[in-house]
């Protein structure tokens, strides 16, 4: 019993996915004093740790991870002549620094800050013509991001106020025009909705006419 050697009185573990024989062998290793034994002793221990963790086996990406961990559990004492440099204390298991988050304010964030960039470049359109389609294929994509938001109706009016508001009052959308170019894409699809629209149009004249002669 006085010969067992507990965990609390080893060194420190320093990769438990190698485990300690692992360790053991690379501080070994790395006490050779011929190098190309270190050399030819580090090969074989690689190996052996690519059959014991299988993550690095699979993940052929970085190989250089693997020699890596090598010279760190070895405690960067290990002069071999390997495939890569070794790497320097504390810079193996470095975190990142942290990404800066975005602190942009969006108006509606449905839509996003592209639409809000959009906007801008739209207003600085000099051509009223231009200026006019670009506001056009804002409002679409700004309908097509309020449906997505809000699926249960889409409001025209609605993104019509809100691109008004987005661009401070000049970019203006003919709702009626944008309704006649979608009815007329419909009917382009659907030749049975276009003769429907059609009767339909045919009927309210009628009627219209029949209204007319009885107020005579």
């Amino acid at each position: 019993m006085d010969n067992l050697e507990y965990n609390t009185k080893r060194s420190p573990l320093v990769l438990k996915e190698y485990g300690r024989c692992v360790q053991q062998l690379a501080e070994y290793i790395a006490s050779r004093p011929s190098k190309e034994e270190r050399t030819a002793l580090a090969h074989v221990l690689i190996g052996l740790m690519r059959q014991l963790n299988p993550s690095v086996r699979e993940n052929s990406d970085n190989p250089q991870r693997i020699w890596d961990h090598l010279h760190h559990m070895a405690g960067y004492k290990l002069d071999i002549d390997g495939p890569y440099p070794p790497p320097s204390p504390g810079t193996l298991f470095q975190k990142p620094e942290k990404m800066p988050y975005n602190s942009h304010h969006i108006k509606y964030r449905h839509y996003g800050k592209n639409i809000e960039l959009m906007i801008e470049k739209a207003v600085q359109l000099e051509d009223p013509e231009e200026r006019k389609a670009a506001a056009l294929s804002i409002f679409k994509l700004m309908r097509t991001f309020y449906a997505t938001w809000n699926k249960e109706n889409t409001e025209d009016e609605v993104v019509a106020a809100q691109l008004r508001e987005l661009s401070n009052n000049q970019l203006e959308v003919d709702l009626q025009a944008f309704r006649n170019e979608y009815v007329e894409k419909e009917h382009r699809h659907s030749p049975q909705l276009s003769q429907r629209h059609q009767q339909s149009n045919a009927h309210n004249s009628s009627s219209k006419r029949k209204k007319d002669k009885r107020r005579k």
